[in-house]
């Protein structure tokens, strides 16, 4: 009896009872983030932090300590929970970067919360619970009072050591590590969040004035051709980007039961230069990350969005690459301009115009604006009064109504999904995609009616992952597999389509080299025969370079990630620990990645961020 109660009070103490409670929830956040989870991990990793933590609450609080343990129970919970929700959108760790975003989250909260599986709100359970008791039930007011004294100051300040120590342990021997999921599961999940703050960015910047095309050429291992291909084919012609919201390779030439997704695209790419082997290069700004990067062939940062810490800049851009030829450049979407700071960067990148939800309104709303329909036919009135100017035009449109969570209007179905794929979000998806190739379709044909279709150089690509793999259930892997044949991979999910379209002076044809989004710029600039010779760039003309690419990735896969000409390639710890992943039509036994390869990726990164930067404020 004696031993009950002596256990009883034990595990009623707030150090003990909260202690058991995190670590509860701790597991929850590492089931849901980390791949295989050893039931002795959480444990050794997370236990430490919150120790350290609650010895300062024993060392410095008696009459609130209940309040302090309960509030940092509260704090604690949140960081794993958002751990968990940034991971299932984003698929890497949050950190305290993460609240420059948070208008950008809260704009995309339904996209977010959509993802939640129901169990995740347990996290919560104790808090509310308690938060009830401790105004209704006196047991839990006496435990309160019971409790409220402080404990021995030798034990805890034995505790505090220990603690400290482990969460040393646990940080300083990991801080290496390339792979930020790996890093935070060696450190723990909390013990990687303290380490973000106080982690100093030391990196030192190559100058500016050093960094020249030659250097980055080699990195690249690509050399500029005599007499390129293509190379003016398009001088003169009005130049049409058309970015598709989340829209990723396999869906050309899908069908699901006889039903083709895509039909509009379908045939275009039969009469186009397509290019399936197309990767994207964006990072947290999603969207906007592939807007600047098709604009100024750099990339993106090494944390945030592009357009926090580049659109200030004078960047280098297609806009005033063509500019020096005549061309008037408008940039559209339905969104507003203040969303991830586009206003800034179109200042940064030279347009001439912008066209955001002022100019559409919000007519037709689907998510953050006027549907695709909408988009296009307002644009189409708009290129027509450009084009009668008599000058050629360069226009970035970006549609959005197939946007994340693709939970579109019944109005905007344009197909009927197989039984097994309703209520389902590839389900959800593939229906989006079908409607944006619908509304696309639309805008074509009013091109060609308007007489700009045949007189300009149009580009189609996805801007960035639909499916990402840490986002999808079982129903919806299912699915991925019966889609590819195979399991649904990374190289997948980065997998988006380039369509490079000529009326009747580019020939069709399928070109299988591998590309980014970051060698648009350049592509164009050889079509168009505007001369890129003062204007430094990290993409490559496609057309020309075809043998070799090297693209460094970041933000959606680890720091030091990179795509060769069979395989993406995802560090470990460092290089000789990391994964080979076959590109889309390779075979195991086909990849390849050299730790050359891996230095040479780091160093473009580097170069990039150290030229940008660099560069003076466009109000100076």
């Amino acid at each position: 009896m004696f031993a009950a109660n002596r256990f009883r009070l034990t595990i009623t103490k707030p150090f003990i009872f909260f202690s058991v409670i995190l670590l509860l929830k701790s597991y929850l956040a590492w089931m849901v983030i980390f791949d295989d989870v050893m039931p002795w991990r959480p444990l050794i990793t997370e236990i430490p932090f919150i120790w350290l933590v609650f010895s300062l609450i024993e060392w410095f609080a008696s009459k609130r300590k209940m309040a302090l343990y309960m509030t940092v129970n509260l704090l604690l919970t949140a960081i794993f929970f958002a751990a968990i929700m940034y991971y299932k959108y984003y698929g890497v760790m949050v950190n305290y970067h993460a609240l420059e975003q948070v208008n950008q989250v809260t704009a995309v909260s339904n996209s977010v919360f959509s993802l939640m599986d129901p169990y995740y709100l347990l996290i919560f359970m104790d808090i509310i619970i308690l938060f009830v008791l401790l105004w209704r039930s006196d047991r839990i007011k006496t435990w309160k009072q019971k409790h409220s004294k402080k404990e021995k100051r030798a034990l805890v300040s034995s505790i505090f050591v220990i603690s400290f120590m482990l969460c040393l342990i646990q940080i300083l021997p990991n801080r290496t590590i390339m792979n930020e999921i790996v890093r935070a599961q060696e450190m723990g999940i909390l013990n990687y969040e303290a380490y973000t703050i106080f982690q100093k960015e030391d990196t030192e910047l190559t100058d500016a004035k050093s960094i020249n095309q030659e250097e980055i050429n080699k990195l690249k291992g690509i050399t500029p051709v005599a007499s390129p291909a293509y190379q003016g084919v398009a001088k003169g012609k009005n130049v049409i980007l058309i970015q598709m919201e989340s829209f990723q390779q396999f869906l050309i030439d899908l069908k699901l039961d006889g039903q083709e997704v895509t039909p509009v695209l379908n045939k275009l790419v039969h009469e186009s230069l397509y290019f399936p082997n197309f990767f994207q290069n964006v990072g947290q700004g999603n969207t906007s990350d592939a807007e600047f990067v098709v604009n100024t062939s750099f990339y993106v940062p090494p944390r945030g969005a592009a357009t926090q810490h580049y659109a200030d800049k004078q960047l280098p851009s297609l806009s005033k690459l063509l500019k020096k030829d005549g061309y008037e450049s408008a940039t559209f979407h339905t969104n507003v301009v203040e969303f991830w700071n586009r206003g800034e960067l179109y200042k940064g990148l030279g347009f001439d115009h912008y066209y955001d939800k002022s100019f559409f309104g919000e007519t037709d709303k689907v998510f953050f604006g006027a549907s695709d329909e909408v988009l296009y036919k307002k644009t189409a009135e708009q290129l027509k009064k450009m084009n009668e100017s008599g000058n050629p035009f360069y226009a970035h449109v970006l549609s959005m109504t197939a946007h994340h969570p693709y939970t579109i209007p019944e109005s905007k179905y344009k197909m009927t999904l197989p039984e097994r794929y309703e209520g389902t979000f590839v389900g959800d998806y593939i229906r989006s995609q079908n409607y944006a190739d619908y509304a696309l379709g639309q805008f074509i044909d009013q091109l060609k009616k308007d007489g700009i279709w045949e007189n300009s150089l149009v580009l189609i690509y996805g801007d960035h992952q639909g499916l990402p793999i840490y986002s999808l259930d079982n129903d919806d892997k299912e699915l991925m597999q019966e889609i590819y044949g195979r399991e649904y991979t990374s190289a997948d999910m980065i997998n988006v389509p380039l369509i490079i379209h000529g009326e009747n002076y580019i020939e069709p044809d399928v070109m299988e080299q591998i590309g980014g989004q970051v060698d648009i710029l350049p592509t164009i600039a050889n079509l168009t025969g505007v001369s890129m010779s003062d204007q430094l760039h990290f993409g490559q003309d496609l057309l020309n370079q075809k043998d070799k690419n090297l693209l460094p990735e970041r933000y959606y896969l680890p720091s030091g990630s990179f795509i060769n000409n069979t395989t993406l390639f995802v560090p470990g710890n460092d290089f000789e620990d990391g994964t080979s992943q076959p590109l889309p039509g390779k075979t195991e036994a086909q990849t390849e990645a050299s730790r050359d390869e891996f230095d040479r990726a780091l160093e473009l990164l580097h170069l990039s961020d150290s030229y940008l930067q660099q560069l003076p404020k466009h109000s100076e």
